[in-house]
């Protein structure tokens, strides 16, 4: 086991990923760590305070964690392309009597804040995506105890983040649910096959790599690991675990028939997402602008509404390639399956 492992107690190389938006829980975190592994809470998308409350619980628990924050690196989107984009999404809000913002919100998602209780309180792992923050930064967290973790998606962006000072890099493919780490949003990574890129990140950097994306069988993690990953980091094949915080409907979308597909979209926020392909994707991703975070501040209330009324047509269905693998069982089950042992 790697030293960066080793350090925090991890036996097994297996991590599991933030998800921002809720699927990251405590408990997932908690079993992660139990089976052998790492787990990361989740810091986008909420308060300090409300990062807090989670790391409190987690740490209660006796377990070494991570936390990942969003850097804050915004898109800006014209008024005029805003605006334009909000005519075509209020006709799927308006059945649920929802007005949708009217001008574009751009904000930081409290970066000084989540920084601030991160070097006053620290955790074992911190790491970051969709930018790379500044060397002071990351020369705060590591003196305050924390390695440093940066994502990124290419080798010419693990060099860029080899400069900032961070410990270990991870490696996103693009097979990878959810959100790019992308540092060019605009211009999503070219797909390549996750060993692949991880043999040239390899070449680029001489940092402990992190392997993710589309990682969802025992023989997906051999060969990341075989590539020379230290460790991989799993997200979809979590989401329908008995401690993830997954919504139903989405958590139902995985295995049903009906979504078959995933696609890269940016309709939903404006940076490039894997999701399965739904109406939303399919009428809105060659109309949408890119424009982080003002178009998730956009649609952030009718998905919302959506997954309450378990509307599938509008829901942001983040999935990686592999989410067909993702199964109703214990996260110490998918842990062992991945490693091998049933």
């Amino acid at each position: 086991m790697h030293q960066l492992l080793s350090d925090v107690g991890v036996g097994l190389p297996v991590l599991a990923a933030p998800m921002a938006g809720g699927p990251s829980t405590p408990a997932l975190v908690t079993a992660a760590a139990r089976a052998g592994g790492l787990g990361f809470l989740a810091g986008g998308y909420r308060t300090a305070q409300a990062l807090a409350g989670q790391i409190h619980a987690t740490r209660g628990e006796g377990v070494a964690f991570g936390v990942n924050l969003f850097v804050p690196d915004p898109v800006r989107v014209s008024g005029e392309a805003y605006r334009r984009y909000l005519r075509e999404v209020q006709a799927e809000a308006d059945p649920y009597g929802l007005t949708l913002p009217g001008e574009p919100v751009e904000d930081d998602d409290h970066w000084t804040d989540k920084i601030d209780l991160l070097t006053s309180s620290p955790v074992p792992w911190v790491s970051f995506t969709f930018g790379i923050p500044d060397r002071a930064v990351v020369g705060a967290l590591r003196r305050a105890g924390s390695t440093v973790l940066q994502s990124v998606t290419s080798a010419d962006e693990a060099l860029r983040a080899a400069a900032s000072g961070v410990d270990a890099l991870i490696v996103q493919a693009s097979a990878a649910g959810g959100h790019s780490a992308t540092l060019t949003p605009a211009q999503p990574p070219t797909p390549v096959p996750l060993p692949r890129l991880i043999a040239q990140v390899r070449r680029a950097v001489d940092l402990p790599l992190i392997a993710t994306g589309g990682i969802a069988t025992a023989t997906d993690v051999r060969a990341a690991l075989d590539a020379g990953a230290v460790a991989v980091m799993v997200g979809t094949v979590l989401l329908r675990t008995k401690e993830s915080g997954a919504s139903a409907p989405h958590q139902a979308a995985l295995v049903d028939p009906a979504f078959g597909t995933t696609v890269v979209t940016r309709a939903f926020t404006g940076r490039p997402a894997r999701a399965l392909r739904n109406h939303f994707t399919d009428r809105y991703d060659p109309l949408a602008p890119v424009g982080y975070p003002a178009l998730h501040h956009l649609t952030a209330p009718l998905r919302k509404a959506a997954t309450a009324a378990g509307d599938t047509r509008l829901i942001h269905l983040w999935a990686g390639t592999g989410h067909r693998l993702a199964k109703d069982e214990s996260a110490a089950d998918t842990f062992a399956r991945l490693a091998g042992q049933v």
